[in-house]
């Protein structure tokens, strides 16, 4: 018969197997993964209003200067 998968998971460098992990290690692995994805998706999210804002800084620049270009 097979042998039974083990799910390696490496932490600090040392490999652990997650079945052998107690259920409230798994669940701290868990919370990290999630945290992880939430902390990426952030970062994805403040590079789109960092963009953003730098887009509607230089439209507000380029009126400005048009603004003076037409006036002077």
């Amino acid at each position: 018969m097979g042998k039974d998968k083990k799910t390696p998971v490496t932490i600090d460098g040392t490999e652990y197997n997650l079945e052998d992990l107690t259920a409230e290690e798994q669940a701290m692995l868990n919370h990290i993964a999630d945290l992880d994805r939430k902390l990426a998706s952030a970062k994805f999210n403040l590079d789109q209003l960092d963009v953003g804002r730098a887009a509607f800084f230089n439209m507000l620049k380029a009126s400005l200067e048009t603004k003076e270009v037409a006036s002077g």
